[in-house]
């Protein structure tokens, strides 16, 4: 492929001037600027989770609007849509970037201060940034500097603003980041810092008020974004100025990246598809902001962290999911502390998806009851909105990446509960060997038989059942490498259980299988023939499909467990 006028993948990059001037791609998502501007509220909050292009899209707000970057205008959005349709207030503010993240949250005391540091940074850095909108800026950056708090900083810009007639846009970043990190510290400390700085009147809570009181007359202009709505009923009484744009419609694919903008930068960065051994949409696409939304959208992380590697290596990845995506998810371990939590992170892993409906707002009290569970799992992209059915949201599991992140939380969670669940990943890994390439089912099956399931409590058995063995059996199959496992595949005849796609990294794997699971309780043990032709009718259905019928490289099992200690393998010709 020709490298002629390729431009650079913007992977890592959250600097706009940065990625225009340095030939990055950008795929195109100033049209949203006029849209935001239009709306009748200036005062605008919106929420994705990590790795969505948030602070890349504050670097657009920044350098559209920013007084100081009008000189540069044509450099940076001449090829844009905005820079062919500008928009009125376009260069017209002077812009106080807020970012949240890295707070100190070790102590309450602490957390006031790096807290209060981090506002007058911001103040400090936006007078130097404007130095020559304002008089006596050397005197005003000196007092800044002086002041007690970060409250009384701001104070002074606004006071400096105002005295030159010019109109201040204060974007904020991160808004709940220390917060995420305060209910991720669990246990009492990690509450009751929350509860002194933002519930009570403290200062998390001083400070929207005083952007409040900012609106009354120089701050035009406020945009607000996390991952998170949980400080917005705690904010309401402080701050309740702010439109929720979050699930609206019209900014649907305001972040992310649509299939066939996801071509667009393939094409404008030289990424070849013929290196391209894997189901793009399966590991990266699938998020839905709105069950009316005209397109889903990959997450631009995922996908791009996929390009850079087939960029950089001219040849098929060996890591298709980034790692950073176990640590960015890393707190669900922490939120499910309670057993109603838990439950409900194994309901959403069995069934991929669960019915709720979606809480726009809630405060750290109301964190652990059902619907505030699983409306959090939404924003933090653990869920997406599937579709609106019977008055409620089904929300899904998005993709395979994020589905992994569920089977291994599970396994670690069954494995903290039982002890003596110990696998010897070593013989797993023969087993699977002898799976994929000699076609022999039967260790593996023992395997998970022997170390797990023989090995739950009865606790564990209250609500056990196929899809809970599927979960054991699924987790193993991803750990090794050698598949791509999927969950209720959709085929002609139905829905698979497990589908076992060899990796496209080892191309010479060489069976694929259809499993079949079945599970009866000991009781029940007298319709074993029963499920035995069922199972049997099933993956029939599936060799008959069009997808799969005449492979020889297919192969067909049902896995039928009674109770935790017995399981039959009968393998389909």
């Amino acid at each position: 492929m020709s490298t002629l006028n390729v431009k650079r993948l913007p992977y890592g990059i959250s600097n706009f001037e940065d990625l225009i001037t340095e030939n990055y791609a950008y795929v195109d998502k100033t049209q949203f600027i006029a849209l935001l501007e239009n709306e009748s509220n200036p005062y605008q909050f919106f929420i994705r989770p990590r790795k969505f292009g948030k602070s890349l899209f504050f670097s657009l707000l920044f350098n559209y609007y920013g007084i100081t970057k009008a000189n540069k205008f044509e450099q940076l959005f001449g090829n844009l849509y905005i820079g062919k349709n500008p928009t009125p207030k376009k260069n017209a503010y002077a812009i106080m970037l807020f970012n949240f993240s890295g707070i100190d949250t070790s102590s309450e005391e602490e957390f006031r201060s790096s807290f209060s540091f981090r506002i007058k940074h911001t103040v400090h850095k936006f007078l130097i940034e404007h130095h020559n909108l304002f008089p006596n800026t050397d005197a005003l950056i000196q007092k800044v500097l002086t002041e007690t708090t970060g409250i009384d900083a701001l104070s002074v810009a606004y006071n400096a603003a105002q005295s030159a007639g010019v109109p201040i846009f204060a974007i904020i970043d991160e808004y709940d980041h220390f917060a995420n990190d305060l209910i991720a510290m669990g246990g009492h400390m990690g509450k009751e810092v929350y509860k002194a700085m933002v519930q009570a009147n403290g200062l998390v809570r001083d400070f929207y008020e005083m952007l409040k009181i900012g609106t009354s007359d120089v701050l035009k202009r406020i945009f607000i974004t996390g991952i998170s709505p949980v400080m917005l009923n705690d904010l309401t009484s402080g701050f309740n100025i702010a439109a929720n744009l979050t699930l609206n419609l019209k900014y649907n694919e305001m972040m992310g990246f649509t299939q066939e903008e996801v071509y667009a930068l393939m094409k404008e960065t030289g990424v070849n598809p013929d290196l391209i051994n894997v189901d793009m949409k399966l590991y990266y696409d699938g998020y839905l902001f709105h069950a009316e939304g005209e397109h889903h959208v990959y997450n631009p992380a995922m996908i791009l962290f996929f390009f850079n590697q087939l960029v950089a290596d001219k040849k098929p990845p060996r890591q298709l999911v980034d790692d950073n995506l176990k640590t960015d998810y890393g707190r669900l371990q922490r939120l499910a502390e309670n057993e109603n939590n838990r439950i409900k992170l194994m309901e959403i892993t069995k069934n991929n998806s669960i019915v709720s409906e979606i809480i726009s707002q809630f405060s750290l009290d109301r964190m652990y009851s059902d619907e505030y569970f699983v409306s959090l799992l939404l924003y933090m992209g653990l869920l997406t909105i599937d579709k609106f059915e019977e008055g409620a949201y089904r929300l899904k599991i998005p993709n395979y990446s994020i589905q992994t992140l569920y089977w291994e939380y599970i396994v670690k969670m069954i494995a903290d509960m039982n002890r003596e669940v110990v696998v010897d990943t070593s013989a797993q890994n023969a087993a699977l060997r002898e799976l994929a390439y000699r076609g022999n089912p039967h260790l593996y099956v023992e395997c998970i038989s022997r170390n797990i399931l023989q090995r739950l409590s009865n606790r564990d058995l209250i609500h056990f059942d196929e899809k809970y063995i599927k979960i054991m059996l699924l987790n193993g199959l991803f750990q090794s490498n050698l598949y791509i496992p999927i969950s209720e595949k959709e085929v002609e005849g139905g829905y698979i259980d497990l589908f076992l796609q060899r990796s496209p990294l080892l191309p010479d794997i060489k069976y694929e299988w259809i499993w079949e699971v079945k599970y009866l309780k000991v009781e029940d043990e007298a319709k074993l023939p029963d499920k035995r032709t069922e199972a049997a009718a099933q993956l029939d259905k599936y060799r008959q499909s069009e997808r799969f019928a005449g492979r020889s490289d297919l192969k067909y099992a049902s896995l039928i467990f009674i109770g935790k200690d017995r399981y039959e393998v009968n393998e389909r010709s």
